[in-house]
């Protein structure tokens, strides 16, 4: 779950405050008040907390989405009713202070989509209405008061854990297994927010600077750690000698007294051994394409810490989300999930293109 770092970009005093009339002209102002191309960013909370558990994507893991999705977009519109006064003056081409959607209508928007967000995660059982309490609010603690604290980032950080969490608990009950997953996502979140709060006035490397080796930790740690793949519900891809040796059991012999099942045959072995590399090789992609995503616009933006080139860095860490959620689900064993995940990446960078993501 992200909130949106503060971005003014060049020649925003010309942009007229009167709302020009039409439907048209008042879908792009709720485009922009609800940051659409940075929904692409969510999906991939639910998908990688799921896959963490060991489990196939349910009905509820979709759920889960969806309300991610209203969680994400009431964030959007709280933000932007809280700083309203603040964009007046600072970024009057805002929905809200050019006029183009009114005050009221952002704070109504923010209510509806909270309670439909709730009521999502209900209708997903309720171990994921219990992780979506807290999360919700958390978005409105951090909306509407804890982004001009010190703990600001940390409370953005905690939300997009705790909506990766929700995932994994609406598909399975419990988000044990996908705390790690959780913990490297938030770690990158508190980065990109660390940086995101000097964006506007730059000046400062030494956030990008530490949001780099943030980086640099998080690729090297998906890297070295990759989970083994799960066993899936109906054993799918699992030979039965191998599931009895993990289970600590002995395959059972057959009428004469031997022993069978003891290894794989030859073609299972080696079809296991290409699934395993293309796994793996998948994985180093995916990892690779994060740290690439995340680390060059940093890098830029410690060299030259201006508000255009710190923006970008924060615009690019916010799209890193993407890769590093599909690499998260690839370390897990779920390769479709990853793909599918992966593939969120091209719609993100198309769409924000229009509408600015941050």
């Amino acid at each position: 779950m992200s909130g949106r770092p503060h971005l003014a970009p060049l020649g925003s005093d010309t942009v007229p405050r009167r709302p020009p009339g039409g439907r048209r002209p008042r879908l792009r102002a709720w485009s922009e008040l609800l940051r659409l191309p940075a929904l692409f960013t969510v999906p991939g909370d639910a998908l990688a907390g799921a896959a963490a558990t060991g489990a196939r994507p349910t009905p509820r893991t979709l759920l889960a989405i969806c309300s991610s999705l209203c969680l994400y977009e009431a964030g959007m519109a709280l933000n932007d009713w809280a700083d309203r006064a603040e964009d007046a003056v600072e970024r009057p081409h805002r929905p809200l202070p050019s006029g183009r959607v009114r005050p009221g209508a952002a704070l109504a928007a923010a209510g509806a989509l909270t309670a439909a967000g709730l009521a999502l995660a209900a209708r997903a059982g309720r171990p994921a209405l219990t992780v979506a309490v807290p999360l919700a609010a958390t978005v409105w603690a951090y909306d509407l008061t804890l982004k001009r604290t010190a703990a600001g980032p940390l409370a953005m950080a905690t939300a997009r854990g705790l909506d990766l969490l929700l995932g994994a608990t609406a598909t399975t009950g419990s988000p044990r297994r996908a705390l790690p997953s959780a913990l490297a996502l938030s770690t990158h979140t508190l980065a990109v927010t660390a940086v995101s709060r000097r964006e506007t006035q730059g000046g400062s490397s030494s956030a990008p600077l530490a949001a780099l080796a943030v980086t640099g930790v998080l690729a090297g740690s998906l890297s070295r750690r990759r989970a083994h793949a799960p066993v899936s519900s109906n054993g799918a891809g699992t030979h039965p000698a191998r599931a009895s040796t993990a289970a600590g059991t002995a395959p059972p012999p057959d009428a004469g007294g031997t022993v069978v099942g003891t290894a794989p045959p030859p073609d299972v072995r080696d079809t296991a051994d290409v699934r395993d590399t293309a796994a793996h090789a998948l994985h180093a992609a995916l990892t690779a394409v994060y740290a690439a995503t995340a680390a060059r616009p940093l890098f830029h933006a410690v060299l030259n810490p201006s508000p255009p080139l710190t923006q970008r860095a924060v615009g690019a860490g916010i799209r890193a989300m993407i890769p590093l959620q599909a690499a998260l689900a690839a370390r897990s064993g779920a390769a479709t999930t990853a793909v599918l995940t992966a593939a969120l990446a091209p719609a993100a960078r198309k769409f924000a293109r229009r509408v600015s993501v941050t």
